[in-house]
């Protein structure tokens, strides 16, 4: 049986190793930027990248990375984990871009980050990343209960005081795909709400967190990479239902994912999660990508696992790289449009303004400058 296991997990390690990937060899940034703070920040508005000591994520099966590492259709139901770009710590980040990746070459010390393959119930591989495959925006409020949990019970790796802590969610997908079914239970407005509330119960019990929330994908681009493969639009057919469902025109699923991410905007705007040691901000790289991925002039499947839906490694490295760029880049001034055929250049930090940016800091960063260590 042992046997069998062994021989199994080095398949799974050899296909993740030989699948396209994309890395970042020998990002740095200037010194000062990539220091910590000289004393661990009391305001969040002062946070460098090199002070998160925690990294969380919420969301559904594209932050379980499901079918990440995948050969085959089958290997989808797989949860690589490790390699989620907003929270897998496989491999380095010569090798494979993840904001963990990332942030460990500011934090070599960094916690929280997924490992290898497994469901959220497994610590040991999932670490705080509790996201669920499946689930919609209604499901956050129970994940956001379970990580409060998490860092209650291990508190030999988490100080709740004194840790910052950065919140990476993705949700909104399997809504969408919902949607022209349910227009009220899954509707835009409903999302958002959802969301509200699973970041409530973070705000009210996690102290030094900032939640960065990735705006919702226009997954109208899957029509797009679909054509020509009847094999994906046979998968699609059960697993997003309103994408396949041509009486749900392009315009208006376009409308309908600029609406998720709207609404998901005003939350931010509201500034209802503002607080000395909290804030709440959208990275909108994905709202106005409406080209999907190409190569040769035709629209590539590179980007997606063997279901054409769920993100393969390359996916993920990625999406990582346009993540990060967007969480360095002032609110109101962050990118809208992501190029999915090729990934950005990695941004360092603004020496003139060297964190992570908050709608305060990007308002007026002079008043938050702290020196480093």
């Amino acid at each position: 049986m042992w046997q069998r296991i062994f021989a199994l997990s080095c398949v799974i390690l050899y296909a993740i190793a030989t699948l396209p990937d994309i890395g970042a060899p020998g990002y740095s940034c200037d010194a000062n930027v990539m220091k910590k703070s000289k004393k661990v920040p009391t305001n969040v508005n002062s946070v460098r990248p090199a002070d998160i000591k925690l990294i969380m994520a919420l969301g559904d099966s594209l932050t379980a990375a499901n079918g990440a590492g995948a050969e085959d259709p089958v290997a989808v139901v797989l949860q690589y984990r490790g390699l989620a770009f907003q929270a897998g710590g496989d491999k380095t980040l010569d090798e494979h871009v993840t904001i963990p990746n990332i942030l460990k070459k500011y934090n070599p010390n960094l916690f929280g980050y997924s490992n290898g393959i497994g469901s959220p119930n497994v610590w040991e591989i999932s670490r705080l990343n509790v996201a669920v495959p499946g689930a919609n925006a209604k499901d956050l409020p129970a994940q956001a209960r379970q990580l409060v949990a998490l860092l209650q019970q291990h508190t030999e790796v988490v100080n709740m005081k004194e840790d910052w802590k950065l919140l990476n969610i993705f949700i909104g997908g399997n809504d969408i795909c919902g949607y022209c079914r349910k227009p009220v239970d899954d509707s835009p407005y409903n999302c958002a709400q959802d969301i509200k509330q699973a970041v409530q119960i973070i705000f009210d019990n996690v102290p030094r967190v900032i939640v960065s929330l990735t705006g919702m994908l226009q997954l109208e681009i899957l029509r797009e990479t679909d054509t020509g493969h009847y094999f994906c639009q046979r998968l699609h057919h059960d697993e997003c239902g309103c994408e396949s469902n041509k009486n749900f025109t392009d315009a208006e699923i376009r409308q309908a994912c600029y609406d998720y991410n709207a609404y998901e905007k005003q939350i931010e705007t509201d500034g209802v999660f503002e607080r000395d040691d909290f804030t709440f901000v959208v990275q909108p790289f994905f709202r106005d990508t409406l080209t999907p991925p190409m190569e040769n002039g035709k629209p590539t499947q590179k980007f997606f696992a063997p279901d054409c839906f769920h993100f393969s490694q390359w996916g993920h490295a990625l999406v990582s790289t346009y993540l990060w760029n967007n969480i360095l880049q002032p609110v109101g001034l962050k990118n809208t449009i992501a190029n999915l055929s090729e990934p950005a250049t990695l941004s360092c930090p603004d020496a003139t303004c060297p964190f992570i940016r908050t709608t305060k800091n990007s308002a007026d960063c002079s008043k938050y400058l702290t020196p480093v260590d």
